[in-house]
């Protein structure tokens, strides 16, 4: 959609349903947006599928779409009942329109779609990464401009955040996500699905010094990552030591997270330094958004690379960086104040960046 479709409307309060279905998550929340823009969050219904892909070592798109359709309904009805509203209260409907597996983000499309017509209501499809971007808003009360950070299984990226539908990228991976590599350092080494967490807890009981891996892209002057070759580099030690011991996969797991960590970190403060120098007089905040948000050696080392930049930082609860409902509806409440409508043709992607054209409404400050 193009500016010109977009009229502001007044802030009137309005509450929202938001369903999230683009990856392994099935996920339904309720949020309410005040008349001064402030956000609450009456219900947040998540599902993870955890059990459905453990023995794939990933996500398995095809058992992901069936395990949306087969719960997906009673997470929406567990939502509004939680909520303790009815659909007749819900002044709009918001789901995740992509990007992400094809399949499930078709389910939670299509359920939206058929809520919104039963209901008359307005449905709003939301981009999933500006799910991720105003997410800091809705828990923190954040103002515009600010620097994001999604760090996730599916995206690595830092994102200039100037208002509601309006943002530039300013880096992002060039092959792997973070999350995705964690996931495939973790299968490597028999650690299990999913990645991040098993990695994090045996990487506290390792060396992080005896095997240096590379830093990739850490020398450029470039905000994007590259994690393909730090992964082969994983892959390569491990095989030179099979059969590994647990001190090995210790050691090794330690190792990986170190580099993971100084890249962020490094990058971090790339960017924080960009965000002061084309934005002068400005406050700089550092929002991070994704389930590797939750790791804690990265979240401490982005801590200390905000503290050096006198930078704000911001990361909202796990819950809330991970794939989730209150996100959507939050996205779509915003949106919904900008006037912003969707007919029942919108389409499901599985590509849409966040700073395409057609996600710009206007220029809007907090």
């Amino acid at each position: 959609m193009g500016v010109d479709q977009f009229v502001v409307t007044g802030q009137a309060q309005a509450i929202l349903l938001g369903i999230e279905t683009s990856c392994d998550e099935t996920a339904a929340a309720v949020v309410v947006r005040d008349q001064s823009g402030r956000g609450s969050i009456r219900s947040n219904v998540v599902r993870s599928q955890f059990e459905e892909h453990a023995a794939f070592g990933g996500v398995v798109p095809e058992l992901a779409a069936r395990a949306h359709v087969e719960w997906l309904d009673h997470i929406v009805a567990q939502a509004m009942a939680e909520a303790d509203i009815g659909f007749d209260r819900l002044d709009a409907i918001a789901a995740t329109a992509g990007p992400g597996l094809i399949g499930g983000v078709l389910v939670g499309l299509t359920t939206g779609k058929a809520l919104a017509a039963a209901w008359g209501k307005p449905l709003v499809a939301v981009n999933h990464l500006e799910g991720h971007a105003l997410t800091a808003r809705l828990t923190d009360g954040i103002s515009f401009p600010y620097l994001m950070l999604l760090v996730s299984g599916g995206h690595s990226q830092f994102v200039l955040v100037r208002g509601v539908g309006d943002y530039q990228r300013w880096g992002g991976t060039i092959d792997d996500a973070l999350g995705e590599a964690f996931d495939k350092v973790a299968k490597l080494l028999s650690l299990g699905h999913p990645g991040g967490p098993a990695v994090e807890r045996i990487a506290a009981t390792g060396d992080e010094k005896r095997f240096r891996f590379p830093r990739p892209l850490l020398r450029e002057a470039r905000l994007d990552f590259s994690f393909s070759g730090l992964k082969t580099a994983v892959r390569l030690q491990a095989e030179a030591l099979a059969p590994l011991t647990d001190a090995d996969v210790a050691d090794i797991a330690a190792g990986f997270q170190a580099s993971v960590t100084d890249i962020v970190a490094t990058r971090a403060r790339q960017a924080l330094a960009r965000f002061k120098a084309e934005m002068p007089g400005v406050a700089p905040q550092l929002v991070v958004a994704g389930g590797v948000a939750a790791n804690r050696a990265i979240a401490s080392a982005l801590g200390v690379a905000a503290a050096e930049a006198g930078a704000r930082l911001v990361v909202p609860p796990i819950g809330l960086c991970t794939d989730n409902g209150a996100m959507v509806a939050w996205a779509g409440a915003e949106r919904l104040a900008l006037g912003a409508r969707d007919g029942l043709d919108a389409m499901a992607r599985p590509r849409w960046p966040l700073d395409a054209s057609d996600m710009r409404l206007i220029d809007h400050a907090a």
